[in-house]
Parts: structure tokens; sequence; C-alpha cells
């Protein structure tokens, strides 16, 4: 294959699913981890993505309140519309992170009174611009690139909490392996989460259906809803619907 196709490929996968690893796209690729390190440096060099250890983020991902690149936005905001139908005053509801659920935030009525927990420093910043939220971040050890708190103490804390709702902004998702996800500590607590809420709302982008990573988040059936740009009734969307899933 050659670098060109390469760096395509590479950001192709940094673009849906935000962060890439370097022994993944080594074995994907099949080239040594050297000559994806010199690929991934190459493509930060350019701008493309943010190299860290290991492998690489987007540039999306690894964001600042007021960073514009968002990948899929227009389809994201559908998502978000989508989303914020099911938040009702009153309720609590428990948030990830990721550009998806900056634009849930971002379509949130003035009006809305509700309470939000999230361990996402992005997300919290995001929350605190609403007038009528009240904003709850659980804090411990904090992750840079993923940039949100994890460890037990947050785990415990989760353990704690009995929430409404709680949206997962996904990495993959496909009917036979569930939601999937790359780092361990990441997993962890959207483990903790899907176990404090009463209900569990995906949001992913179409390109993330039937997609898989390495490490299991949960299964289909602890998915009570899926969220995408899509119209419900898609052909793509039939398996989901199957496993019992609601499609929004």
């Amino acid at each position: 294959m050659l670098k060109r196709e390469r760096h395509a490929y590479i950001m192709h996968e940094i673009d849906i699913h935000n962060k890439v690893l370097s022994s993944d796209l080594s074995i994907q690729l099949t080239v040594s981890e050297d000559t994806i390190r010199r690929d991934l440096q190459e493509l930060d060099e350019k701008g493309n993505l943010t190299k860290v250890h290991g492998g690489a983020l987007s540039k999306s991902f690894h964001f600042t309140l007021r960073n514009n690149i968002v990948y899929s936005q227009p389809e994201k905001r559908i998502i978000a519309q989508k989303a914020r139908e099911l938040i009702q005053d009153g309720m609590l509801v428990l948030l990830s992170g990721g550009t998806t659920i900056i634009e849930l935030i971002k379509s949130l009525p003035p009006e809305l009174n509700a309470t939000f927990i999230t361990v996402s420093i992005p997300t919290a910043l995001e929350l605190l611009d609403h007038p009528n939220i009240e904003v709850i971040f659980i804090g411990n050890k904090l992750l840079k690139n993923a940039q949100m708190s994890v460890g037990a103490e947050v785990v415990l804390r989760l353990a704690e909490i009995q929430c409404d709702l709680c949206f997962l902004g996904t990495n993959s998702i496909d009917v036979d392996h569930g939601i999937t996800d790359l780092e361990l500590e990441v997993i962890e607590v959207k483990k903790a989460m899907i176990r404090s809420a009463k209900k569990t709302v995906s949001l992913s982008i179409s390109k993330k259906l039937n997609t898989v990573q390495r490490m299991v988040v949960c299964k289909i059936e602890e998915v009570d809803i899926l969220i995408t740009e899509l119209d419900p009734g898609d052909e793509l969307l039939k398996t989901f619907k199957k496993a019992g899933i609601e499609i929004l």
C-alpha cells in the first residue's frame, strides 16, 4: 500500500472513531509500527491529527470549547435535535464526552430546568453556559487524551447515583459486539454510567454503525435507545431494531 493510501485510511479511521492505536493500524495495514509512527508524525506535522503516545487523536476530539473543527457536524446536529426531545424538566441526566454530546448541549432550550452529571471537562464547561441547568462534575484522576476523569473513585461515586437517562457518545456499535471502545479506563467509567441510569441512549453517526473496537463497553441488550442522523426506518438500522432497541 502506498503512503498516500495509508494516510487516507488513517484519516478515515480518525474521522469516524476520533482516535486510533498504532498497534491496530499496523495490523490493519500490514506494515510495521515504526511505519505507522512515521505516518502519524507526518499527519501531525500537517495539522491533520494530534499524535499521542501509542496512537493519534482527531483534532475535533482533542478540542477546546471554541474549536470549530467537528467531523460530520450536520449529522451530529440532527442527532442532537432528536436526543433533546427525551430530556424533560426535573430530570437527572448523565452525559459522557464527545462532539455529539456538545451539539446536544447546544441544542437544549434555554428554559430547560434539569440537572446534568458528567465526567467530561468539555461537557461540563459547555453546560455552564446554559442559564437554568445545574451541573455536577465528578472528578478524580484526569485522562488527558480523553479530557475526562477516570478511576475507582469515579466508578464508586457513579454507583451512588440513579439517573433518568445516560447519553453515551459512541465510538463503535454493532449488534453482535455491542458498544466497543479503545481505552480501558474510559470503558470502566462508561460501564459505571450505564449501571447508574434507568435508560441508556447511544448517540452515533451512521458511519460508526457495524464497526468494532477491541474492548467491550456493554452488550447491545444494555442499550435502550439508538439515535443516528438516519430515518428510523433506514435499512441500516433494521438489525438494531430486531435486537429490541428503540430507534430515533
